[in-house]
């Protein structure tokens, strides 16, 4: 008897894991959701509860975690500057902490894990588009550090757990993701421009509007994550997963604008601290060993994205 093999997704009921965890069960997995509830919501998952082989769990990943399990996705970590900022020491726990935590409890039941990453830890990057094997440009004492290097120093935990342990470790690293379900309030760029939009306020600016970056919709994401996980024992990482057309701020406000029909001006101010020029995935590695590239468009993601929120200002 072939029994469903038992997953756990920390930060499962966040923006990004609830359509992780959706995949999964449809795929026939059983699926563990853990999450504190600081980012992720129950609204996120509550479609999910009727699932016999759904359960959630609320636990912090700071602390250690007892359970059984076959495969670990690794997303716990507030992902938005306004939130990673809100408590930065917590958010370096969350990282460096937590991964001590999910990496010890996959030595102890051999389970694959997998690290959600960021784009950010390539900091104001000095190459472009940034490939695997950059480096990075980060600041580490600046306001953005507890999010960077709470994900740069994530990672060098994954790949010596893999060293020292032989563990089967996989690394992601996520370039920006939207969509339905995220955070109204999150400060990130594409969820700020339609709240402003749809309330009708200017839309903010930050600079010249010149500074880039490239949008990958969440459905495109979490196919390539779960492409990542199921790759063979040897292929740990990273790999970016983002959509490599690249956008300058200023045609993203332009194009919501345009979709929602707002009479918004577009305002500038000034760039916050550290805040990258430029974010272009190089996707060749994703492309050459998980046959995956991002296949929905700016605009088809963006009018899906418009539509959620234009609902949750309507039931507010």
């Amino acid at each position: 008897m072939h029994l469903a093999p038992r997953i756990l997704v920390t930060g499962g009921a966040g923006f990004i894991g609830s359509y992780l965890c959706e995949r999964l069960l449809e795929s026939g997995a059983e699926v563990l959701c853990v999450d504190n509830f600081f980012t992720g919501t129950r609204t996120n998952v509550a479609h999910l509860m009727e699932n016999p082989r759904f359960e959630l769990m609320r636990h912090d990943v700071t602390f250690p975690l007892f359970v059984e399990t076959d495969q670990i996705y690794n997303l716990a970590c507030p992902a938005s500057p306004v939130h990673y900022q809100f408590d930065p020491v917590q958010t370096t726990k969350t990282s460096v902490h937590g991964a001590i935590n999910v990496l010890g409890l996959a030595k102890r039941t051999k389970a694959r894990i997998l690290q959600a990453s960021t784009s950010e830890v390539y900091g104001d990057p000095e190459i472009h588009p940034q490939t695997e094997d950059y480096w990075g440009n980060v600041n580490p004492i600046g306001p953005r550090s507890c999010y960077d290097e709470g994900k740069r120093c994530a990672e060098t935990l994954f790949f010596d757990y893999h060293r020292q342990h032989g563990m089967d470790v996989k690394v992601a690293r996520i370039f920006n993701t939207y969509g339905p379900r995220m955070h109204p309030n999150d400060g990130r760029v594409v969820s700020n421009f339609i709240m402003q939009a749809l309330r009708g306020e200017d839309i903010t600016l930050y600079g010249d509007g010149q500074q880039t970056r490239s949008f990958c919709y969440v459905d495109d994401l979490v196919d390539g994550l779960i492409r990542l996980m199921d790759t063979e024992a040897g292929v740990t990482g990273p790999i970016n997963l983002g959509n490599p057309v690249e956008f300058t701020i200023r045609e993203l406000a332009e194009l919501v604008i345009e979709l929602t029909g707002a009479k918004s001006q577009i305002i500038h101010k000034p760039l916050p601290a550290d805040d990258p020029r430029k974010r272009k995935p190089d996707i060749t590695r994703a492309q050459e060993t998980l046959g995956w590239q991002p296949r929905v468009k700016l605009r088809d993601g963006l009018e899906k994205t418009i539509e959620y929120f234009q609902k949750l200002s309507t039931s507010a």
